[in-house]
């Protein structure tokens, strides 16, 4: 049986007695009977409990889409203050942190380098370490598990949806990866983490017997995480990536596009585990709301092999070389970049961009990434708490 790192706050003993509290967490962040953390928290240490902190989306989940802000606000079961870092300010300030002596994290992540609760945690330790505060980082499994795929990101691609050299899935917890950044890149936090108890890395999160709530509006359940990790590059193209649908990320498809000519591409790269059902979709918000799209359903038929970014490289290029006139790029902004194409943030590297323009082969793509990819594998393992 698995228990979390919320459920094992036992493991702190006395060292929190006295200490205000600040919690970091939205919707999401439950025990496996769905009791908040919030209300863990109150029931143990009580009013040493001082301020909440909410990261993109909302303390409820509630903002739908990228650069929607939300407000600072009163929590209205327990009165206390909810300080939004993804509103007037995405880092933590003095006056926030100074309600606090400790600040646990509980989050819900998805495994993928360009969603942006990692970068909130870690400007929450960059601000622990400026003010002399400490870090407890309540562990949750990667519901996409220990594997790792991907090209590493390049500084020049840096932004809030990429701060630090790590592939677009990274395979690793929200507690390595703390361990990870704050060590290997200078930040230097008293930092702790609680870990999981039998938990191993090859889970996907139906392997762990919790319950899921989303942690985000258009991440409604773990299979949609289980092909973010490439659809998510849809959000830099004039494409829909099915917001606005019942299963966002699974959909995928434009008005323009069309099946046969697509399938005939992908035929060329192997694409395990999965299975691109056709398919037509109407949006009801988001891009091409209220028309009729052309496109695909990702079907994950075996999660251990399914390589989620080949896949969607794999339809991106198609659509691409299909579509010169039609295909177009989202222009900016896109979280917090006014000037830089969301796509290059989104893959992290220009050349990738380029190539996958030329036409080359994806497999080409993956090998011109690989000892990159190598050393991160390298660089990660002292800071692994968990077989796989």
């Amino acid at each position: 049986m698995i228990s979390i790192g919320l459920e094992n706050l036992v493991d702190l003993g006395d060292s929190l007695k006295g200490k205000r509290l600040g919690l970091l967490c939205n919707q999401a962040s439950t025990d496996r009977n769905l009791r908040h953390s919030r209300d863990v928290i109150l029931a143990r240490y009580g009013d040493q409990l001082s301020c909440l902190f909410s990261p993109q989306h909302g303390f409820f989940s509630e903002k739908q889409d990228n650069m929607i802000e939300s407000d600072h606000a009163k929590d209205p079961v327990s009165g206390l203050p909810v300080f939004s870092l993804y509103g007037e300010t995405r880092k933590p300030t003095a006056d926030m942190f100074a309600h606090l002596d400790v600040l646990l994290i509980d989050i819900v992540d998805v495994g993928t380098r360009v969603y942006t609760f990692l970068y909130t945690m870690a400007y929450c330790m960059e601000a622990a370490a400026k003010y002399g505060k400490q870090i407890v980082v309540l562990d949750r499994p990667n519901p996409v598990g220990g594997a790792v795929e991907g090209n590493i990101l390049q500084d020049d691609c840096s932004s809030f949806v990429g701060l630090y050299p790590i592939p677009m899935r990274h395979g690793m917890t929200f507690g390595e990866l703390a361990l990870f950044i704050n060590k290997e890149f200078g930040i230097g936090a008293d930092l702790q983490v609680i870990p999981m108890q039998g938990y191993n890395s090859s889970m996907l999160f139906r392997d762990t017997g919790f319950p899921w709530v989303a942690p985000s509006p258009n991440m409604p359940t773990p299979e949609t995480t289980l092909v973010y990790p490439g659809q998510v590059i849809w959000e830099g193209t004039n494409c829909s990536e099915g917001r606005g649908t019942t299963l966002p990320f699974e959909f995928v498809g434009a008005p323009f596009w069309e099946h046969d000519q697509i399938m005939e591409r992908l035929a060329a790269t192997d694409l395990p585990g999965c299975y691109c059902r056709p398919l037509v979709f109407q949006p009801t918000s988001g891009k091409w709301a209220e028309q009729s799209c052309v496109g695909f359903q990702l079907h994950v038929t075996d999660g251990v092999t399914f390589l989620p970014y080949r896949t969607s490289l794999a339809l991106l290029q198609a659509v691409m070389l299909c579509y010169e006139e039609e295909f177009g790029y989202k222009e900016p902004p896109y979280e917090y970049e006014f000037e830089r194409l969301p796509m290059d943030l989104i893959l992290g590297d220009i050349r990738l961009r380029k190539g996958l323009e030329r036409g080359d082969a994806v497999s080409d793509l993956e090998k011109a990434w690989q000892p990159a990819l190598d050393n991160f594998l390298e660089q990660r393992k002292k800071y692994l708490l968990y077989d796989m």
